[in-house]
């Protein structure tokens, strides 16, 4: 992005604005193959720079508020969404992110469970797309959900965060799913599941789930291990590979 001589000067003096943005990642089912994909919500730009283009839910810090609290409240505003996880993922401040002033955004991202899913809204000016086919966003936006796919894809390696798609109680088959759909695999249903029932951060539970035309498959529970707790990558930048995960994907 090239400056006049005059704006590089006006920038220079002029201090960083923050801002607040927020990743939402749900998985919604397609209604051709009924398989549960990643989705996200944008919010469509009303205003220049970059009027009319979609853009991660976001704005200004308040100065009475605290960089989680704005995350909450900007993604409360657009989309009604309250998810329980709600973590930050980076900062971004490249010089030239914006045209008049230096910008810096403090990034959060969200996984949004299935009973916090019904909240969401969508307007003329807030939509829901799939993940891994966006067109061009406003600033450095599509970098931005790269990396976050990135850093989830990651840490699927280690098991609990595919668990804050999912209710209090799930089966085998849904943390499958939901595996299928983040990394974009197709897993070996018998292989998985044998992988699973060998983990020690899920419990079976007595219940089981009605409604099927089969027999009703187990219930079970996430109970949580010191591993999955602290195993967490800390790279600056989507730029590696992440750790295999042992999910019995088809050769």
């Amino acid at each position: 992005m090239a400056f006049s001589s005059a704006n590089v000067s006006e920038r220079e003096l002029q201090p960083p604005s923050l801002a607040i943005s927020t990743v939402i990642f749900a998985l919604r089912h397609d209604p051709d193959s009924g398989r549960p994909e990643l989705w996200l919500p944008l919010v469509r730009r009303i205003r220049q720079p970059h009027r009319g283009k979609w853009a991660l839910p976001g704005g200004p810090l308040e100065s009475h508020e605290s960089l989680q609290d704005a995350a909450g409240r900007n993604l409360s505003d657009t989309t009604g969404l309250v998810p329980r996880y709600l973590e930050q993922l980076y900062a971004f401040g490249g010089v030239d992110r914006a045209a008049t002033q230096r910008l810096v955004s403090i990034v959060y991202w969200a996984l949004v469970q299935p009973d916090e899913a019904h909240h969401a809204r969508e307007s003329e000016n807030v939509r829901w797309f799939r993940a891994d086919s966006l067109e061009p966003m406003a600033f450095d936006h599509n970098e931005i959900v790269d990396y976050a796919l990135w850093r989830l894809r990651n840490k699927m390696a280690y098991g609990s965060i595919a668990y804050h798609f999912l209710g209090e109680r799930f089966t085998l088959a849904q943390v499958r799913e939901v595996y299928e759909a983040v990394l974009g695999l197709e897993l070996d249903p018998a292989n998985f599941r044998r992988h699973l029932r060998a983990a020690p951060d899920i419990a079976a539970t007595e219940e089981f789930q009605q409604g099927g035309r089969h027999r009703p498959p187990r219930l079970y529970r996430y109970i949580g291990s010191q591993a999955s707790a602290t195993a967490e990558t800390t790279a600056d930048s989507p730029a590696g590979t992440p750790a295999p995960v042992n999910t019995g994907r088809n050769p």
